[in-house]
């Protein structure tokens, strides 16, 4: 199995490190994906900021690539939108579609439209300096960088492929966006739910524990 490892907002393929580590030790194939415009050295253009159709288009071609390896594509966060986005378009090339705290859209759905009230706050505070990217929240890593606002408030496109996966929940965290959707879920056919009440950043507070349940999913396929 490839583990395709997409970040959320304001970091990079980085977040994944530890995770990373624990699935090739076991032998698995990762790649973790720093998605345009959150780039270590900033991105290539800071007045055109990307929008979700931009890192959608550039994880398809990823997968895209690939020589055929069974692919796992897992989202953090807003990159819920990405991997929704390219299941949409290549599920038949995807063994595995895996949401780990993150947003599951539907046709229509923005990561705007599908957060918190406190969230929608944060993204319009932190990007009055330029109206383009939003600043990094305190209390991230230093090596977070600035996201681009169009990819927060664009609304994905999807058709009428039917949605399921895995969904991994990081517990009833202060503000969590996720709470009901784990619920909903859970009684929804075609998804597998577990949880790791660890808070948002599964990847850092108990990467162990992420990659246990990564490297354990079955490969079926997933619409």
């Amino acid at each position: 199995m490839k583990y395709v490892l997409v970040p959320g907002g304001w970091q990079g393929g980085w977040a994944f490190d530890a995770v990373a580590d624990e699935l090739r030790r076991d032998g698995h194939l990762v790649e973790a994906v720093t998605l345009a415009g959150l780039e270590a050295d900033g991105p290539a253009d800071a007045d055109r900021p990307p929008n979700l159709d931009a890192h959608i288009d550039q994880v398809a071609e990823l997968v895209e690539r690939d020589d055929g390896t069974p692919v796992a594509l897992c989202g953090h966060s807003y990159a819920g939108m990405v991997i929704a986005g390219v299941a949409d378009r290549l599920g038949d090339r995807l063994d595995e579609l895996v949401f780990i705290d993150a947003y599951v859209p539907a046709d229509g759905d923005s990561c705007w439209s599908l957060t918190s009230d406190g969230f929608r706050e944060l993204f319009i505070d932190g990007v009055r300096a330029d109206g383009r990217w939003v600043a990094v929240p305190d209390g991230l890593d230093p090596r977070a960088r600035p996201h681009p606002l169009p990819s927060f408030v664009q609304s994905v496109r999807l058709g009428d492929r039917p949605r399921s996966g895995t969904y991994i929940s990081g517990g009833a965290w202060p503000g969590s966006p996720f709470t009901d959707l784990t619920e909903r879920l859970r009684g929804e056919p075609g998804w597998r739910v577990h949880e790791i009440p660890v808070g948002h950043n599964i990847a850092r507070r108990d990467p162990r524990s992420l990659a246990a349940v990564l490297g354990a999913l079955p490969s079926t396929g997933c619409s």
